[in-house]
C-alpha cells in the first residue's frame, strides 16, 4: 500500500482553509433543520399531497444516506477538494431550483440532486481534515468541525423560522446559493488538493450495488412506521406509481437491502484476493479504532437523532411556540456546544480524545435527564435550557473527537473511504433513531390518547380519527383542538407531551449504551495522537 504525505502548506493557511471546511458543513446541516421549520409554509403554498409532503423531506435523506460511500471512494481517487466544490455547486443549484418550484414532484427532484451534493460535501470534508492535519491539531481541527455541526444543527431552525416568517419559504433555499459561492472561493484558496497515490479504478459495480443497498435499508427504516413493517398500512405511491400489493414495500426493501449488501461483500472479499481494487477496502475494519468506533457512532446517532426529532414537535404543538420561538429555545443547544468546541483545545493537552467523548457522553446524558425529567404540557423555559446547554457542550465534545478517534489510525490514502463509511454509520444510527423514536413517541401518543378519550365516554368511531389525525400529522392538528374541543385538546397535550418524555428517555438509554460502548475504544494516548 502506498502512503500519502501531508500537504506542505503553511499552518496559517490551513487554520484559514478549516473555516471553509468547516463553513461547507454548517451548509447541509442549517439547511436539513431549515427544511423541518419551512414545510408547513412549502405545503400551504404549493399545495402537496401527504405523499408528496413526505418524500420532499425523505428523498434528500435517501439519496444523501445511500451515496455517501461511493463519494467517499471518489475522493480519495479523484481528489477530495475538486470534489467537495462540484457538491457544493451541485448543492447551490438544486437549492435555485427547489426555491423556484412550483409542484412537489418538481420539488422531490430538486431534493434528489441537493441530496447528491450534499453527499460529496461531508465526507470530503472529513477527508480533507484527516489529510491536512496531525497530532494535536488534527483534534482541534475535528473540535471546529464538530462543534460547528453541533452548533449549526440548533441555529438552522432560529434561521429558518426567521427567514419563513419574516420573508417566505422560498429565502430557506436561496439564502445558500450567495454562501456556497463564499465558500468556494475560500476552499479554492485555502484548501490544497489531496488525493490519494493509489492506482487502480473505480468499482462502479461496488458503487451501484453499495448505493441499492443502503437505500433499501434506509427507505425501510424510516418508512417502516408510516406504511407498516408487515402488511401495508395506508397507500403508497412514488413518482406517481401506486403500490397495488396487501405486503408492504418495507419489508421488500429490507429484503433487497440484504441481498445487496451480502452480494457487496461477497463481491469485495473475491475482488481482495484478486488483487483488484474495491469501492471499500475491507483491511479498515482490521483497525479496532475505526470498527468500534463506528459501532459507537451508530449508537450516539440513535441517541442524538431522539432529541432533535422530539423537541421541536412538543414545543410547538404542546407547548404552543411559533416556529421562531422553538429556534430561540433550541439556541442553548447551539451555544453549548460552540463552548465546548473552544474548550477542548486546552482539554486534549491533558486527556485522550476518548476520555473527552466519555465526558461529552456523560453531559449529553445529564441535559437530556434534565429535559426528560422536565417535559410536560406547561413547562417553564429554564429546565429546557439548562438541559439543552448541558446537552449541547456534550455534544461539542463528543461529536468531533469520537470522528477523529475513528479515523486516528485510518491511512491518510484511505481517508475518504473512512470518512465515507463513518458518516453512513452515523445516517444509520439517525435512521434507526426514526424507526425506534418515532415509533415509540407516536406509539404511545396514540395509546395514551385513546385511552384518554375512552375514559372520557368518547364512542370508538368518534375517538379513532382524532388520535389519527394526532399522531398522522406528528402533532401539528393539537393546537386548533383547543377552541373547538378543550377536552380533547388537553388529552392530546399530555399523551403528546408522554410520548416526547419517553422518547428523551429512551435517546438516553441509547446514549448509555453508547457510553458504555466506549470501553472497546481502549484509550488512545497524547503522545501516539501527536505522532499521527
Amino acid at each position: 500500500m502506498t502512503t500519502e504525505s501531508v500537504p506542505t502548506t503553511s499552518a496559517r493557511t490551513r487554520w484559514l482553509g478549516l473555516i471553509a471546511i468547516a463553513l461547507s458543513v454548517s451548509l447541509i446541516v442549517v439547511d436539513g433543520t431549515i427544511v423541518a421549520v419551512a414545510m408547513p409554509s412549502i405545503v400551504t403554498d404549493l399545495g402537496l399531497s401527504s405523499s408528496q409532503l413526505q418524500w420532499v423531506q425523505e428523498s434528500y435523506t435517501l439519496m444523501f444516506a445511500s451515496m455517501l460511500l461511493v463519494f467517499g471512494a471518489i475522493a480519495d481517487r479523484f481528489g477530495r477538494r475538486r470534489l467537495l466544490v462540484l457538491g457544493l455547486i451541485l448543492f447551490a443549484i438544486a437549492s435555485i431550483g427547489i426555491s423556484l418550484s412550483t409542484d412537489g414532484n418538481v420539488m422531490i427532484a430538486w431534493r434528489v440532486l441537493q441530496g447528491i451534493g450534499g453527499a460529496m460535501i461531508l465526507p470530503t470534508t472529513l477527508s480533507l481534515i484527516n489529510a491536512n492535519f496531525t497530532g494535536r491539531d488534527r483534534a482541534i481541527a475535528f473540535a471546529v468541525w464538530g462543534g460547528m455541526i453541533g452548533g449549526m444543527s440548533a441555529l438552522g431552525p432560529l434561521l429558518g423560522g426567521w427567514l419563513t416568517t419574516a420573508f417566505s419559504w422560498h429565502w430557506a433555499f436561496l439564502i445558500n446559493p450567495p454562501l456556497v459561492l463564499l465558500v468556494i472561493a475560500a476552499v479554492l484558496a485555502w484548501v490544497p488538493e489531496t488525493r490519494s497515490e493509489r492506482g487502480g479504478r473505480l468499482d462502479l459495480v461496488g458503487a451501484g450495488i453499495s448505493t441499492v443497498a443502503m437505500a433499501g435499508l434506509v427507505f425501510g427504516l424510516i418508512e417502516g412506521r408510516t406504511y407498516g413493517w408487515w402488511m401495508l398500512e395506508r397507500p403508497f405511491s412514488m413518482f406517481g406509481l401506486d403500490w397495488t400489493f396487501a405486503l408492504s414495500p418495507v419489508p421488500i426493501a429490507f429484503a433487497v437491502a440484504a441481498l445487496a449488501l451480502t452480494l457487496f461483500l461477497a463481491r469485495s472479499v473475491r475482488r481482495t484476493r484478486a488483487g483488484k481494487p474495491n469501492l471499500l477496502t475491507l483491511s479498515l475494519f482490521g483497525i479496532p479504532s475505526f470498527r468500534n468506533g463506528n459501532v459507537v457512532a451508530m449508537l450516539v446517532s440513535l441517541g442524538e437523532f431522539g432529541i432533535i426529532l422530539t423537541l421541536p414537535l412538543w414545543l410547538q404543538n404542546v407547548l404552543g411556540y411559533d416556529a421562531l420561538q422553538a429556534g430561540l429555545a433550541l439556541l442553548p443547544l447551539a451555544i453549548g456546544s460552540f463552548i465546548a468546541s473552544g474548550a477542548v483545545t486546552s482539554l486534549s493537552q491533558r486527556m485522550p480524545a476518548v476520555a473527552i467523548v466519555r465526558l461529552g457522553l456523560a453531559l449529553e446524558i445529564a441535559g437530556l435527564l434534565v429535559v426528560a425529567l422536565s417535559v410536560g404540557t406547561e413547562t417553564p423555559w429554564w429546565p429546557i435550557t439548562i438541559g439543552l446547554g448541558l446537552y449541547g457542550v456534550g455534544v461539542g465534545f463528543a461529536t468531533a473527537q469520537l470522528t477523529g478517534t475513528i479515523l486516528a489510525d485510518v491511512p491518510r490514502e484511505l481517508s475518504g473511504e473512512a470518512s465515507g463509511t463513518q458518516s453512513t454509520a452515523r445516517q444509520l444510527g439517525s435512521a434507526l433513531g426514526i424507526a425506534i423514536l418515532g415509533s415509540l413517541l407516536f406509539g404511545l401518543t396514540g395509546t395514551n390518547l385513546s385511552n384518554a378519550l375512552t375514559d372520557h365516554g368518547v364512542p370508538p368511531e368518534q375517538a379513532t380519527p382524532i388520535v389519527q389525525s394526532v399522531t398522522d400529522s406528528a402533532g401539528a392538528v393539537i393546537p386548533s383542538l383547543e377552541q373547538r374541543a378543550p377536552d380533547d385538546y388537553a388529552a392530546a397535550t399530555e399523551a403528546f407531551a408522554a410520548g416526547t418524555r419517553a422518547a428523551a428517555f429512551a435517546s438516553v438509554g441509547a446514549l448509555t449504551i453508547a457510553l458504555i460502548a466506549t470501553s472497546s475504544l481502549g484509550n488512545i494516548s497524547r503522545t501516539s495522537a501527536r505522532k499521527r
